[in-house]
C-alpha cells in the first residue's frame, strides 16, 4: 500500500546517508542508500544489456520482472530527516512501481547512470521534484498520478474511454490518522497543510475509474507495463494497492506487484478482475500509462516553443500522446 495502515520502524543507523553534491541531483538533496542498492542497480544494467532498442512498454516489463522475488518490506521511506530513500533490496507495492518506472525512464533515456536514476525517482516521488520536507512527498496515489501526468511522465486513462466512469476522491485518511505517521505527530501547522493538500486533491475532476464489471472488457486496449491502482472503500483513502499490468498467455489481465501476503514481488496468480472481485473493500481500478522520457523531452518542449501549461503546449501533448497510444486505441483526454 502507498498510504500505510501500519508503519514499519526503520532504523536510520542501518542506512548510509549520502549527500548528493553534483550531477542531476539537487545540490543539497540528502540520499539514503546502501552499497547493496548500488549492487542491485549494477545487476539491473547487466540484465538489460542488448535491450536498448525495445519499445518503452517492453522496457517496463523487463524491469518489473527483474524484481520478481525481491522481499516485501513496508515503511522504507519513513526516515528522518526527509531525504531521497533509494532501496532496491526491499520494496512495497508503491516503491516497486516507482522504482520500475524510474529505472525504465533512466534506461530509455540512454543515460544509464545512477544520478539519472535518482533524478527520475525524485521527480516521480516529490511534488515539483523538491525534497525539502515530509509533505513534499506525494503520499496519496491519486495525487502522484495527477502530478506525474502534469509533468508528462504518465497518462491517466480518460473518463471518455469505453467502460470508464468519472471519479472524485474525498481524502482525509492521513489527517485523521496522524498517530500512524510519526513525521506529522502533533504538529498543527503540518496537519493544516496536509488538510489543504487533501482538499485540493478532492476538488479535482480529472480522474476516471473502471468498475469491477467492466475490467475484462478493457483488456484489448491495455498494454503490458500500464499501472493499475485498486480503489478502496476505506473512508478518506483513495487507492490501497498498485501493480504493473502483465498480460497472461491466455490474454487475460494479470499484474506484477509487491505482495504483502506473499512477502515478495510476484506475478499475481489472480487476474485483475479476480483480485477486485475477491476483495469487498475494492470497488474498481484506476489506470495510468508510463510514458517514455523521449516522448516529452525538455528539448522537444523548447524546440516547439511551448510554455508548459499553455493551451498550445496541451495541444502538443495530446497529439504526441495519441501518436504514442495509437496501437492500443485508448481514447485520451484533450485537456
Amino acid at each position: 500500500m502507498h498510504i500505510y495502515f501500519r508503519i514499519t520502524v526503520v532504523f536510520i543507523a542501518l542506512w548510509m546517508p549520502l549527500v548528493a553534491s553534483a550531477g542531476r541531483l539537487r545540490g543539497k538533496d540528502r540520499v539514503y542508500v546502501l552499497p547493496e542498492d548500488k549492487a542491485v542497480f549494477g545487476n539491473y544494467l547487466a540484465a538489460m544489456q542488448g535491450k536498448e532498442a525495445l519499445p518503452f512498454d517492453s522496457v517496463i516489463m523487463h524491469t518489473a520482472r527483474f524484481f520478481i522475488g525481491t522481499p516485501y518490506v513496508g515503511g522504507t521511506l519513513e526516515i528522518e530527516p526527509e531525504g531521497l530513500a533509494v532501496n532496491l533490496r526491499e520494496l512495497d507495492c508503491f516503491t516497486f512501481v516507482e522504482t520500475v518506472i524510474s529505472l525504465s525512464r533512466m534506461f530509455a533515456s540512454g543515460d544509464k547512470s545512477w544520478e539519472r536514476f535518482c533524478d527520475e525517482l525524485r521527480t516521480l516521488r516529490y511534488r515539483n521534484g523538491r525534497v525539502r520536507a515530509y509533505l513534499d512527498r506525494l503520499h496519496y496515489t491519486s495525487d502522484w498520478m495527477f502530478e506525474n501526468e502534469r509533468r508528462g511522465a504518465v497518462r491517466l486513462l480518460d473518463a471518455e474511454s469505453a467502460g470508464a466512469r468519472p471519479y472524485r476522491f474525498d481524502l482525509s485518511f492521513m489527517s485523521t490518522h496522524t498517530g500512524s505517521y510519526k513525521q506529522l505527530g502533533a504538529d498543527s501547522a503540518q496537519i493544516r497543510k496536509l488538510q489543504r493538500i487533501e482538499r485540493s486533491i478532492s476538488r479535482r475532476k480529472s480522474y476516471a475509474y473502471i468498475p469491477e464489471a467492466e475490467i475484462d472488457s478493457l483488456s484489448p486496449r491495455l498494454k503490458d507495463g500500464d499501472v493499475v491502482g485498486f480503489l478502496t472503500t476505506v473512508k478518506g483513502l483513495d487507492i490501497s494497492h498498485v501493480g504493473i499490468v502483465s498480460r497472461a498467455a491466455d490474454g487475460s489481465l494479470a499484474f506484477i506487484h509487491a505482495s504483502q501476503t506473499a512477502a515478495k514481488v510476484i506475478l499475481n496468480p489472480e487476474t485483475i478482475y479476480q483480485y477486485v472481485a475477491q476483495r469487498k473493500s475494492c470497488n474498481g481500478v484506476i489506470l495510468v500509462r508510463p510514458l517514455s522520457p523521449e516522448l516529452l523531452s525538455a528539448k522537444r518542449r523548447q524546440s516547439a516553443g511551448q510554455a508548459y501549461g499553455s493551451s498550445a503546449w496541451r495541444n502538443l501533448q495530446t497529439r504526441l500522446y495519441r501518436k504514442y497510444d495509437s496501437l492500443s486505441r485508448i481514447l485520451l483526454r484533450n485537456k
